[in-house]
């Protein structure tokens, strides 16, 4: 039987340390982002024959991360299917991205179905791009900073710390109020993301998390953050701005891709969830690469 135990902080060092030298760039293996959603998911984590292993609940389905390690991946898959199967579950794996999907059939081909979702396929930027903004196709994006600053010449960008979060939770409230008439998802709503933005809040420090917001008369009026996810990827997580100042998404976009160390060459800025109006705006920063995840089943009836 696999190890699993409920995640905690405690996990941070086990699963940062297994994904840091991996090239997992998806922002299923951050641990922010698995410490501020793990109320919703039930996550699990295991260290195991060499392996992390993660396991989670996905609309009250037993569902599996694939594993991040080195050894016979045949073995450690067999090991899941049988735990699996302890659990009175089909066997179910989402987030498999192409490179671990090739990696599961040449371990056991034939064996599985995948199916890909495009609303869950994460947008991968190149740093450089993001913060210079550069080059014809973003030059609306520059334009829309040069009215920023035009318009607000005295703005301020500043790391996001402790003693800005409550007026950070005043923005997000707002934000939240004048979306709640716009479009949704049938997985996502404003309360769970402001729950897991809480989360991230009380476990700011012991996450490794980082941040920015965007001032303006004394008035936050944007803020993000995020974490790493492995040696040169980072992920932001949430980003949040008063839609009545024209471009202040596109420069707190750009003014905290400037403030991260240099290790970081690539940012994911997750999924679009199928929101037309979020799939335009990540588009438009033309993204270096979008990393499809599939959902995996077995072909064969539980036990075969």
């Amino acid at each position: 039987m696999i190890p699993f135990h409920p995640l905690t902080l405690a996990d941070r060092e086990l699963v940062q340390q297994r994904v840091l030298h991996s090239d997992y760039r998806y922002c299923d293996y951050n641990f922010l982002n698995l410490i501020g959603w793990r109320f919703m998911y039930d996550t699990e984590v295991a260290d195991y024959k060499g392996w992390l292993l993660f396991r989670f609940k996905a609309d009250g389905h037993l569902a599996y991360q694939i594993p991040v390690g080195n050894g016979d991946r045949r073995d450690i898959i067999k090991d899941m299917l049988d735990d699996a199967q302890q659990q009175g579950h089909p066997f179910l794996m989402l987030g498999v991205f192409e490179h671990a999907l090739a990696q599961l059939e040449m371990a056991m081909p034939g064996y599985f179905f995948a199916k890909a979702d495009r609303n869950y396929s994460e947008y991968i930027y190149s740093r450089d791009k993001l913060s210079t903004l550069s080059g014809k196709k973003l030059q609306p994006k520059r334009n829309f900073i040069n009215r920023f600053v035009a318009q607000h010449p005295d703005y301020q960008f500043v790391p996001l710390t402790p003693d800005l979060f409550d007026r950070c939770l005043e923005l997000d409230h707002k934000w939240a109020a004048e979306k709640a008439e716009e479009e949704t998802h049938d997985k996502f709503t404003y309360e769970t993301e402001r729950q897991a933005l809480v989360t991230m809040f009380d476990n700011w420090e012991a996450t490794g998390a980082r941040g920015g917001a965007l001032i303006v008369d004394n008035e936050i009026i944007a803020f993000t953050l995020g974490a790493g996810i492995n040696y040169d990827t980072f992920d932001v997580c949430i980003e949040k701005a008063d839609t009545q100042y024209e471009g202040a998404f596109t420069i707190i976009n750009r003014d905290f891709v400037r403030s991260l160390p240099e290790q970081y060459v690539y940012i994911n800025r997750e999924e679009d969830l199928g929101l037309p109006g979020l799939r335009r705006s990540k588009l438009s920063y033309h993204p270096e690469q979008l990393l499809h995840k599939y959902t995996v089943m077995t072909k064969h009836p539980l036990g075969e």
